[in-house]
């Protein structure tokens, strides 16, 4: 196994050589292919380790420090406060901020590159700039390009300036300098910064977190809202330390499917707001465009009812939407079937399967068995158990679900359905959609059977949906 390379050699007989491993940020002496911390392979890059008083005792300090040190406090005589939301003009990011940019806060945006993250923030800083002092701070693109992609969306460039900077210090000494002081900033990317008290290149772990936990220092003492671009690795995970995802106070991934328009912004840590809360884009040649009504671009619009096809009532957050779960069961040539699943976990189809065959009857092992979440979407709740199963049974079939049919429910190892949150609001969604009929639990079915025009068939056993559904 050959050793990666990392910054290059220190400069002087004092200075030492550091391994640190970029999914913890835990250092070592030597390299060796192994963290001893996290466990992981290939992660340890050399860093040069600047000799000890470098960067003064500010280098070391949490975002609370003060000159005359931190003092010992009781919480009731903590005075809390009103967060101070700010809306940034874009509906579905206010969405997944929780109502708004929250003054003070920092929030990372990662995502793949070309995927709209510029763009976005970029919008969003020229509408907030209309109403708050604001600053776009640039490490990859210049003045130039930042301003010709403002004009070719149309943004308004009377309120928004940018700055063409990768060092920290410099930063936040044109912070200092600007009046009024911007009380709203993007730092396009976190990857590009450094700071002068750190000897490593910019985008090594050290500079990262360190750039960072003085951008987290600054937003927190003088109540600036902060927006992070970050890159993501060949994994999908943020370039740079895990503890940059401690370090803020949001954490937003911009995802989207190859040659599609839509994009997806999904919150994976919020300190004020719900996580896992969605967000739905259109990237168009005016820039990105909300989408309202989500659930109909997940949606196929066929005219007629397709085998190896079922509507499900997932939520994203906050947020129910009307997902397509397809299903592909086909005779199989291999001694070991295939199970393949896309938006669902690979375990759950198997467990899935095997509750279809001893409670349903039904066995599928000589087949192939192929599950598509439509969209893209990755659906995590197990709200999607029984419209798998339904799917897998229309496509074993070959016989659609009923029209205008609906379904959601967690299915239990004994072949009972179980219930799902919020189920009032998963029905209310489906009627507001034109669906006729919706297969669920008898605990989330409405008194009546029927609820807005939609008829509820409630079920408790397994054999009771399968036969209710075709």
């Amino acid at each position: 196994m050959s050793k990666p390379t990392g910054a290059p050699p220190a400069k002087s007989g004092k200075s030492k050589t550091a391994h640190v491993c970029g999914e913890c940020g835990a250092s070592f002496s030597k390299w060796q292919g192994q963290c001893g911390e996290c466990g992981a392979w290939n992660t340890l890059s050399e860093f040069v380790v600047e000799p000890a008083g470098t960067g003064g005792p500010a280098r070391h300090r949490g975002w609370a420090g003060r000159a005359d040190g931190a003092q010992v406090t009781a919480l009731k005589d903590v005075g809390v406060g009103v967060e101070t939301r700010v809306s940034t003009g874009i509906g579905e990011l206010d969405r997944v901020l929780g109502g708004g940019l929250v003054q003070g806060s920092v929030v990372l945006v990662g995502g793949d590159p070309g995927i709209g993250k510029s763009t976005l923030l970029l919008q969003a800083l020229a509408s907030l700039s209309q109403r708050l002092p604001a600053l776009y701070v640039t490490g990859e693109e210049s003045l130039a390009q930042v301003a010709g992609r403002a004009q070719r969306l149309g943004l308004p460039l009377d309120g928004l300036h940018a700055l063409a900077e990768t060092g920290v210090e410099k930063i936040l000494a044109r912070l200092a300098e600007t009046t009024p002081t911007p009380k709203l900033l993007v730092a396009d990317s976190i990857q590009t910064l450094w700071t002068e008290a750190l000897t490593a290149a910019p985008g090594s772990v050290s500079q990262v977190r360190e750039s960072a936990a003085r951008l987290v220092r600054h937003a927190k003492e003088s109540d600036t809202g902060v927006f992070l671009v970050g890159h993501v690795t060949k994994e999908g995970g943020i370039a740079g330390p895990r503890v940059l995802e401690h370090m803020v106070d949001a954490v937003l991934y911009f995802e989207g499917e190859s040659g599609s328009r839509f994009r997806v912004l999904r919150a994976f840590k919020n300190r004020f707001g719900a996580v896992n809360e969605l967000g739905v884009f259109a990237m168009t040649e005016r820039g990105l465009k909300e989408v309202p009504n989500p659930s109909a671009i997940f949606l196929s619009g066929s005219a007629e009812p397709q085998s190896g096809s079922a509507v499900m009532v997932t939520r994203e957050g906050t947020r129910p939407l009307l997902v397509e779960v397809q299903a592909l069961v086909d005779r199989s040539p291999l001694a070991n079937p295939r199970r393949v699943a896309l938006g669902l976990e690979q375990n759950r189809l198997a467990m899935l399967l095997a509750v279809l065959h001893r409670h349903g009857g039904i066995g599928v092992f000589d087949q192939d068995v192929f599950v598509n979440v439509v969209g893209g979407i990755r659906v995590q709740e197990t709200a999607a158990d029984l419209p798998v199963l339904l799917a897998v049974l229309s496509s074993l079939r070959d016989a659609p679900l009923l029209d205008k049919t609906v379904t959601f429910g967690e299915v239990g190892l004994s072949g009972e359905i179980r219930p799902v949150p919020n189920g009032e609001e998963r029905l209310r969604e489906a009627a507001s959609h034109g669906f006729k009929r919706a297969i669920v639990p008898r605990a989330n079915a409405p008194r009546g059977g029927h609820f807005k025009g939609l008829e509820t068939i409630p079920v408790e056993r397994l054999s009771e949906a399968l036969a209710a559904a075709l």
